[in-house]
Parts: C-alpha cells; sequence; structure tokens
C-alpha cells in the first residue's frame, strides 16, 4: 500500500464511449462500482456527484469529471438505493466495528484487544462513538445473503476485523458505496480499503537475524491456509532465505491443518537429526503454530536456544508471554486500529485517502543463538 492521498478527479482508464456493460436481461440493479468503471474515475467521486452535496467537496469535481459520471449512470440505469441514501445522508457520527466472532473480543488477552483500544481512542479523538458488532448478530463468520451485514448500515461506515470474511458481502457493501475498511491485507477483494502491518518486512529480518547467527537450516511452522497474514509471512520468511542465500526447498514450509497433532515432538527431533536448526512460527489469533511448536520442542527434550533457536512471526499468545521471550517481532496494534478509523473517516466523509503499511518492531527476545556445531 503506497503513502499519501489522491485527488477524487484523476481519471482512470475508462471504458470505450457508448459502451454499456449492464447487460439487458440483468436482474440485479446497478451499482456505484460499475458507474465508476465506465465513467473511468472512482467510486468516491461518483458518490460526490451522484449525492449531489453542498459542503463543497463536490465542487473539486471538475464539470467534465461530473457529465462523464451522470452520462455513464444514465447509460446504466443507475438508481440510486433509497434506504442506503437515507442512511448516508443521515450521518449520525457512528462507526461500525464489526468482529467475525460469537462474542466481541474483549479480554484484555485477546489479541484483537489492543486494535480495539487504538480504534476507541482515534475515534474519541475525531468526534465519533462506535457501535460494535459481532458475527453472532448474522449468523456468524460464515453468514451469506444479500442481507448478512446489513446492520452494519446503522453506522456511517464500519471497520471488520477477521482473518476469514464472507468476502460477497463484503464487496456488496463496497459496491453499494457505504464505507468499508478492514483491519488486515485484503487485496484480493478489489475496490476493499483496507489498513495493514508490513509482515513481509518484518518476517524478512527475522530470518535475517537468524542468518547472522550462523543458520543455514530454518524452518517455518503456518497454518494451512491462505489468509494474508500468512501467505505475507511466508512470503518474508521465503524473502530473507533467498537474501541470505540459504536453499529453502519444499521442506522450508510447514503447512500443518492441525499443527498441535501434526507436529509432534518425533517429528521436531527427525528435522532437528536431519539439519534443521531453527524454527520460526506464525503468529495467529490462536497461536496454534506457536503452541505446538513449543510443546514439540519441550517434549523433544531440546534446549533452547542451545540445540535448537525458536523464532515466533508476531507477538506471543497472552498464557506464553512469560520468559523466555521469543525472538520475532511485535505488531503496533494500536497505531493499526487509528490507522484504520482515519482511514474510514475520510471514506466517511467522501475523500480518497489511503495509509501506508504500518512498520513492525524486531524483538531479539531470548530464544535464538548461533547453532551448536555438529560433532
Amino acid at each position: 500500500m503506497s503513502e499519501g492521498t489522491h485527488g477524487v478527479d484523476q481519471p482512470k482508464k475508462r471504458a470505450k464511449p457508448g459502451r454499456n456493460p449492464a447487460p439487458a436481461s440483468r436482474t440485479s440493479r446497478p451499482r456505484q462500482a460499475e458507474v465508476a468503471g465506465l465513467a473511468g474515475v472512482s467510486q468516491a467521486t461518483v458518490s460526490l456527484v451522484l449525492s449531489a452535496r453542498g459542503d463543497g467537496r463536490a465542487a473539486a469535481i471538475s464539470e467534465e469529471t461530473r457529465q462523464r459520471v451522470l452520462d455513464a449512470a444514465r447509460s446504466l440505469g443507475y438508481v440510486p438505493d433509497p434506504a442506503a441514501r437515507r442512511l448516508a445522508a443521515a450521518s449520525n457520527n457512528l462507526l461500525g466495528v464489526f468482529s467475525f466472532t460469537a462474542t466481541f473480543p474483549t479480554d484484555v488477552q485477546h489479541s484483537y484487544y489492543p486494535f480495539l483500544v487504538g480504534v476507541e481512542q482515534e475515534a474519541a479523538a475525531r468526534g465519533y462513538d462506535l457501535v460494535l458488532f459481532t458475527g453472532s448478530s448474522t449468523g456468524g463468520a460464515g453468514a451469506t445473503g444479500p442481507d448478512a451485514l446489513s446492520r452494519v448500515r446503522l453506522a456511517d461506515g464500519c471497520l471488520f476485523l477477521g482473518r476469514h470474511v464472507p468476502r460477497a458481502e463484503l464487496k456488496r457493501l463496497v459496491a453499494d458505496g457505504f464505507p468499508v475498511v478492514h483491519l488486515g491485507r485484503r487485496e484480493e477483494l478489489e475496490g476493499l480499503a483496507w489498513v495493514g502491518a508490513d509482515y513481509v518486512s518484518a518476517s524478512r529480518e527475522v530470518v535475517t537475524h537468524l542468518a547472522e547467527l550462523g543458520h543455514r537450516r530454518i524452518v517455518l511452522v503456518r497454518e494451512d491456509d491462505d489468509a494474508p497474514p500468512s501467505t505475507d509471512r511466508q512470503q518474508g520468511f521465503l524473502d530473507g532465505l533467498a537474501a541470505a542465500g540459504i536453499t529453502g526447498g519444499t521442506g522450508a514450509v510447514l503447512r500443518c491443518a492441525d499443527p498441535a497433532r501434526e507436529l509432534t515432538a518425533p517429528r521436531v527431533r527427525a528435522l532437528v537429526a536431519d539439519g534443521v536448526t531453527a524454527f520460526v512460527a506464525e503468529e495467529t489469533d490462536t497461536g496454534a503454530a506457536w503452541r505446538a511448536l513449543n510443546a514439540a520442542v519441550r517434549e523433544a527434550g531440546l534446549s533452547c536456544p542451545g540445540e535448537v533457536s525458536l523464532g515466533l512471526l508476531g507477538s506471543p499468545p497472552a498464557d506464553l508471554a512469560a520468559r523466555p521471550v521469543p525472538m520475532g517481532f511485535d505488531i503496533p496494534r494500536h497505531r493499526l486500529g487509528a490507522a484504520a478509523v482515519r482511514l474510514l473517516a475520510a471514506l466517511v466523509a467522501g475523500e480518497e485517502a489511503r495509509e501506508p503499511l504500518v512498520t513492525c518492531e524486531f524483538r531479539a527476545g531470548e530464544t535464538a543463538g548461533p547453532p551448536v556445531p555438529p560433532p
């Protein structure tokens, strides 16, 4: 994600004049995203033109751009959603925060809690109140259908937290022009605004540290899914190996559907006997990979950092935060929460804005040292 803001009047690549992307046989109503695509402008520009706001922001849009938007809307037969328009016009200074969990994670030991502190502090500083939503109000994280996330429209815009999200429902909110920000990278959902931490650079730094200590066989333990935080960490891990001249191979990454069952003490002992001197694990909201790795090393009777070095790509679960402190990096969750609110407030105001990736802080810890020379 690049830093800075972009004006609403910068044209995108336009569709061919006169081309109507909406088939005559369609049954769904055209959305703002389609108007933006046909006009070759951003969705924020379409929202400003079609809402006809009198607060001065629409005045920055040129007459040529305004006419292009209106022509595209007429060509597609776009009609604003009356309910959405009423909600958008009636700003209540409310920001929604949606967590894809059955209950809202307010326990101070929960990994989401620091995010929420940053969200609350930044929202208060900007004069917003918060409305909290959970998966239980929509049938859980797997809820689907056009109304699965409809309750969030009670707010002026909504911030979403979750490793796995219902993509179709989020895309529908974005297409309707409802201000949405996801906390965590979500580039696979076109048009969805997000803020995120630079897990790639942070993970690469962890591998660089291990390589400088002399480790040449390093294994990453991660969960078996393709959530963006996991893929970012793996990319940084592999980048670090390549930069250090280490050939990773297929065995450098262990994807575990159930880390507690798959990463056993015998498996760890076998990897160490084969030359592996260091393991790193990804952090998730469950901490499953790190918990399994710790347990397996302990049960295998291996000393750390004597016989094996360990690293954690993130912060340890609260119940495992006691010594030894793992080598790795800390995620600035307060700053991420605040950045998400800043971005959401800009979208609510009809502005286009982007937040830079937040840098993670390297943690030297106590679990990494030089590898033991072979006998």
